[in-house]
């Protein structure tokens, strides 16, 4: 599977288990890799027929920066969804480094999630009909 890698994406976020140390809105450090295929883009040389990177960091920006996250899980499944909703890619590999996370020598602590886009179901499958449709 073709990949589109983003790296190096410094958001501030409002990141931890206690409230001050949310409050603090220190910056992470996002590396994104999108998974779709880029055999059009790469025929046709247009960003229509690809993921633009300015709106991939805006999203990312935006859902780090909406509330407050007490774990590095929750901001990156939070991320992996606005992903999915907003971009097609078939699938994405989250990691987010939290700069200094306590004093001393630690450099960073972090996640990395791996997940596929979510499968549709099909017309025909039970679980696409909700009570109360016809």
């Amino acid at each position: 599977m073709d990949a589109i890698l983003i790296e190096g994406i410094q958001v501030p976020a409002a990141l931890g288990v206690s409230a001050g140390e949310r409050a603090l809105r220190r910056p992470v450090r996002i590396d994104l890799e999108l998974l779709r295929d880029l055999s059009a883009s790469g025929r046709s040389d247009e960003l229509d027929d690809t993921v633009d990177y300015a709106q991939v960091y805006e999203t990312v920006a935006k859902v780090a920066g909406a509330r407050e996250h007490r774990l590095v899980e929750a901001l990156a499944e939070r991320i992996v969804e606005a992903l999915f909703e907003n971009f097609p890619i078939d699938g994405v590999r989250v990691e987010i480094r939290k700069i200094a996370p306590v004093a001393g020598s630690l450099q960073h602590a972090g996640v990395r999630l791996q997940r596929s886009r979510p499968s549709r179901p099909r017309s025909g499958d039970p679980a696409a009909s909700r009570p109360g449709d016809s």
